[in-house]
């Protein structure tokens, strides 16, 4: 099981369980426990998390490039290369490169360039690439009497202090591995340096010629972590040297400060050396010495990157230094690193501020860091002091959360992540020393999320019997809603636009005679059910069962976008549920030998305001709407046998849903109500309303009610026949009706004043 199920199933149980005071300490308990194993065993996530807020941290406030810091890179860029020739340049250009930058006072240059192969244009080798056929003996014999590039380059190396380059590999070259030169000391104190130091099995150095002729030789490897950002550099690396106990060798930053104070020797302090605070583990390498620099490092020996990120300033181009005008002071007692920008060229590195950066100018920075005593840091005692802080943490939160109150738990917890972020970053600007504040500000979090989920579990088990008490009588969604705002059980409600629904069967008093009370319950009961679901379903709120009627109504208690959308959705699909419920019931009444029973029903939808929230008594009350706007949809339903259709829609209702395709059915003034309304039913849904067959019976069907109001009788009577032969079988009766209307107006018509409207003197028309 992963560790994700493993929180999930931790999770469920938790959800089940009953709690109490124990449970609320052992919980917490044991997630600052494993928390603390976490820590402990500190694996490479967890690592690379604690970088992610170090990169955050330089991000913030990266290290201020100083420019009098006298550290400066010559820049084979683009210019260089229009100036000297398509790379790689002649050895015999470099060493002009060289010779200049010591003819103007550079104090040290560092060779970011490996030579690790003889010059393929040196005279040679164009010789020896010659036929042996004698007639070329004496341009053979010219060619060995020039001079050799790559020995040019040696000879100017040897004039001005220089580190030549190699880098450790971790495949095999294919090649001899002949050992770098060594041309550096070294003293210890403490643990055995090797025992920190990476082994590499591979190489490639310089060619011999060079590193004889050069003052230091020093490694171009950096440290990249698992999503290869540059974070450190190594500075010493360890080659495999079976004659050699010290087989160690500098990164060409150590080196160039080495030379430019004119030191011999590193001095390295590791865990149990005198000052080292390493509270008696084995932590590493602590601090290297190189002359007057003191360079803390971490256990493996590398300096971490104070990331500037890149500065153009730091750059000149090699094609400027040759120059006679060049500016001296840019080069004189400086060290010069040599390397390049040119897109193809370059070794992109990607660093905590910087999303690529030179190779050349990382080892440029950790040089200018060691020049002017810029470090990052994580001292010995850091991993200790983190472990104890995370623990008292902690134990306190675990005691404190015991308040079981939501707002101090989360001031508590912020105090914890505030704090220890907040500590951790003012060390970084103020020390550089680089302390973890993820896990001092993940137990807070943990303890607090621990402490509210069981806050969390113990109300939502008083709201499960609140639900209890209230599912049997009211909505699923109203429910929901009381159980997490229990105040709103009192009385009380609120004016909002409503669509409410009343759904009634047709002729129930007749059916009902014939069956026994089991019967009759069976039967409501398979309609309310399934009826119910669909209200539901479409965001619906019953509001209560009336014998064989639903009232329902949408967009309260909650908002419902488009809520007369979903009531007419709801309409169709209870109006496909019935063909389905009938069939269900002629199967039950053929299996058991008795009558079939089918089932009409009738619907009234209508829009508007209406005041809605609990209404009752105090012993008693329920969750009700009341208003014009409610009886008016009861009127509406009441209609359906008028009209012979099952759905009737009133004005506002329909107004919201125009590319629904719904038929005018008439103008009428119901009982109790003076404005006359307009009347709909609905043949089905957008998708239904494009359709050439509705589009046509629309047409005529408009054109039929027209005339119709007009008194144009007998064009009313010619619309109708070709209404009713382009309308579905169900509307037949419909136009029965309006056909027998439109004869008794032609045999007496109506009064002057008539105005096409229909009363109906009766609840039911």
């Amino acid at each position: 099981m992963n560790f994700f199920a493993r929180i999930g199933n931790f999770l469920s149980r938790l959800a089940r369980a009953k709690f109490g005071r124990i449970e609320g300490i052992v919980i917490p308990l044991a997630l600052l426990l494993a928390t603390l194993t976490l820590r402990w065993h500190d694996p490479t996530q967890v690592e690379q998390l604690r970088s992610f807020v170090f990169d955050r941290y330089q991000q913030l406030a990266p290290r201020p490039y100083d420019p009098s810091v006298p550290i400066r890179i010559g820049d084979v860029d683009e210019k260089s290369l229009n100036k000297f020739g398509q790379w790689p340049w002649s050895r015999s250009q470099m060493a002009r490169i060289v010779d200049r930058l010591r003819e103007l006072g550079a104090a040290v240059v560092a060779l970011d360039i490996m030579y690790a192969e003889p010059d393929r244009t040196a005279p040679a080798a164009v010789a020896r690439s010659l036929p042996s056929d004698s007639s070329f003996d004496s341009a053979k014999q010219m060619l060995l009497k020039l001079p050799d590039p790559d020995q040019d380059l040696a000879d100017s190396i040897g004039r001005v202090p220089t580190i030549v380059p190699f880098a450790a590999l971790r495949f095999d070259p294919q090649r001899p591995q002949v050992l770098p030169m060594r041309k550096a000391g070294y003293a210890f104190a403490g643990d055995d340096p090797g025992r920190f130091i990476s082994e590499w099995r591979y190489w490639v150095a310089s060619l011999p010629v060079l590193e004889e002729a050069a003052a230091a030789i020093g490694s171009v490897n950096t440290d990249p972590d698992p999503d290869g950002t540059i974070r450190q550099v190594p500075l010493f690396l360890r080659l495999p040297d079976p004659s050699d106990p010290t087989p160690f060798y500098p990164a060409m930053a150590a080196e160039a400060l080495r030379l430019a104070q004119g030191q011999s020797t590193y001095a390295v302090k590791s865990s149990g050396a005198s000052g080292v605070i390493s509270f008696g583990q084995h932590t590493g390498i602590s601090l290297v010495k190189i002359g007057q620099a003191i360079v803390p490092t971490t256990g493996g020996g590398a300096v971490l990157l104070y990331d500037s990120g890149h500065q153009q300033e730091r750059y000149f181009s090699l094609a400027d230094l040759m120059e006679s005008n060049f500016d001296a002071s840019i080069v004189a007692g400086r060290i010069i690193f040599i390397g390049s920008s040119v897109e193809g060229l370059k070794d992109y590195k990607p660093t905590p501020i910087t999303g690529s950066m030179t190779g050349v100018e990382i080892h440029t920075q950790i040089a200018e860091q060691i020049f002017s005593g810029s470090y990052l840091h994580r001292p010995d005692w850091a991993d200790g002091l983190e472990f104890v802080a995370l623990a008292a943490l902690g134990l306190i939160l675990t005691v404190l959360a015991q308040l079981r109150k939501a707002v101090v738990g989360f001031a508590i917890a912020m105090l914890g992540i505030v704090g220890s972020f907040g500590m951790s970053y003012y060390l970084f600007l103020q020390k550089g020393f680089l302390l973890d504040p993820l896990f001092p500000a993940g137990a807070a979090f943990l303890i607090f999320v621990t402490a509210t989920l069981i806050g969390y579990f113990r109300t939502e088990q008083e709201k499960a019997q609140v639900r209890g008490a209230f599912s049997l009588y009211l909505s699923p969604v109203l429910v929901d809603q009381v159980s997490r705002n229990r105040d709103q059980l009192k009385l009380g409600g609120e004016n909002r636009p409503l669509t409410v629904m009343f759904c009634d069967i047709r002729g129930f008093t007749k059916m009902s005679e014939g069956l026994d009370p089991q019967q009759l319950t069976h039967v409501i009961n398979q309609f309310l059910t399934p009826m119910t679901d669909i209200i539901q379903a479409n965001g619906g709120t019953i509001d209560k069962y009336i014998g064989d009627c639903i009232m329902a109504f949408w967009n309260a208690p909650l908002d419902i976008p488009q809520h007369e959308r979903k009531a007419i959705v709801a309409s169709y699909g209870m109006r496909t549920e019935l063909v389905r419920l009938n069939e269900t019931l002629a199967a039950e009444a053929a299996a058991a030998g008795t009558k079939r029973i089918e089932i009409k029903i009738g619907m009234g939808l209508n829009t508007g305001v209406a005041c809605v929230g609990n209404m009752g008594s105090k012993q008693r009350f329920g969750y009700s709407a009341l208003g014009d706007t409610v009886n008016t949809a009861s009127r509406l339903e009441s209609l359906s046998p008028a009209y012979f259709v099952d759905l009737v829609i009133g004005e506002e209702t329909a107004l919201a849903v125009p590319d629904f395709a719904l038929l005018e059915l008439d103008q009428v003034r119901v009982k109790g109500k003076n404005v006359p309304v307009r009347i709909y039913t609905g043949l089905g849904d957008e998708s239904v309303a494009k359709s050439n067959s509705f589009q046509a019976l629309k047409g005529v069907h408009d054109a039929m009610m027209a005339a119709y109001r007009g008194q144009a009788w007998s064009a009313a009577r010619a619309s109708l026949a070709l209404a009713r032969e382009a309308a579905p079988g169900s509307l037949a009766k419909f136009y029965d009706m309006y056909e027998a209307r439109i004869a008794e107006y032609m045999a007496a018509p109506p009064p002057e004043d008539w105005d096409g409207v229909y009363v109906a003197t009766t609840k039911g028309g």
